[in-house]
């Protein structure tokens, strides 16, 4: 009955919204610019880094979302190619992704900053663990509040196992291969050791990419056991092992930004595709219902289940 209802609204807007003119399939909108507090012709870009972190987009039934790279980097660019832009402001806001997408960012970053000689504040929310604290490292300076998870500085390989549910149900996966180890990780089987040890490997030289960075990054040179371990930890424990700077608010990410920059003063503006009254820096919507799909629905990730691959990643509910 609560879909039939749905179905009803829905065909009653179709036959009623251009006369209305509700906007019912929104289609992409140019990113502008809106001023949040401060003043002077200087410029410190609030940009959200919220969620998982691929580049994979949510699918809905009328329309697509970007993945949080592309989001990413399109401000980023539209950042460099303001002048008056003297700073940026990460409020990250992320239990980590993909190793390739964590990296990408990261990457994208720096090369931001080479490039225009901005400096970065990372304000870590929420949580700011595993590829959410790799994206982090690229700041100039990075800031918890009191109550963020960080650290998970580790890496994972994740699949989905279904033989147990195959084996109930009487089906067998068969498998035609060129090679011993050519469906290494599949669902359909468990791994023999020499695959489990191969993944083990892999798992290990990426992650010492992490490790290494962040020691570099952070100038924690001989510490590395510290936090290689990939535990999370309170804002005051990073802190402690010099993981982060200070622990703080958005003021004081926007301080640092003033310090850094060299600013006595500068607004402080968001990229969004539309404007919201009584508008803040907590915001991480980037457009109003009237111009987002009506009816949205994603269809790529309903269990939210990561598919099979290499993260830098906290996700407990996924461990056995």
């Amino acid at each position: 009955m609560r879909y039939m209802a749905v179905f009803m609204i829905l065909v009653s807007l179709l036959a009623t919204g251009c006369a209305s003119g509700v906007k019912l399939f929104g289609g992409p909108e140019a990113l502008k610019e809106y001023q949040l507090q401060g003043s002077g012709d200087a410029k410190i870009v609030v940009l959200p880094v919220a969620g998982v972190i691929d580049n994979k987009p949510e699918r809905g039934i009328f329309a697509d979302k970007p993945g949080l790279v592309q989001s990413v980097v399109a401000r980023l660019r539209m950042a460099e190619m303001d002048p008056a832009v003297r700073a940026v402001i990460l409020t990250v806001d992320s239990p980590g992704g993909s190793v390739t997408s964590s990296d990408v960012l990261y990457n994208e970053i720096m090369r931001f900053k080479q490039r225009t000689g901005t400096r970065v504040v990372a304000l870590q929310m929420d949580m700011a663990t595993s590829g959410g604290y790799y994206v982090s490292i690229a700041a100039d300076r990075i800031i918890a509040h009191p109550s963020t998870i960080t650290g998970s500085i580790g890496t994972i390989f994740m699949r989905p196992n279904v033989t147990g549910l195959m084996e109930k149900i009487g089906v067998q996966a068969v498998t035609t291969k060129s090679g011993a180890h050519k469906d290494i990780g599949s669902p359909f089987r468990e791994n023999t050791p020499e695959e489990q040890a191969i993944l083990q490997n892999m798992v290990t030289t990426l992650n010492s990419r992490f490790i290494k960075l962040v020691s570099e990054r952070r100038e924690l040179q001989g510490r590395e056991s510290s936090y290689s371990d990939a535990r999370i930890m309170t804002a005051q424990e990073a802190l402690e092992l010099g993981l982060v700077d200070s622990i703080g608010y958005f003021d004081n990410a926007v301080a640092a930004a003033h310090e850094l920059a060299g600013l006595d003063e500068a607004s402080v503006v968001v990229y969004r595709r539309e404007p919201f009254p009584n508008d803040t820096p907590y915001n991480t919507i980037t457009a109003q219902a009237g111009s987002a799909p009506l009816v949205e629905m994603p269809l790529a990730r309903p269990l939210n289940v990561p598919s099979t691959g290499f993260y830098y990643l906290w996700a407990p509910e996924y461990a056995r």
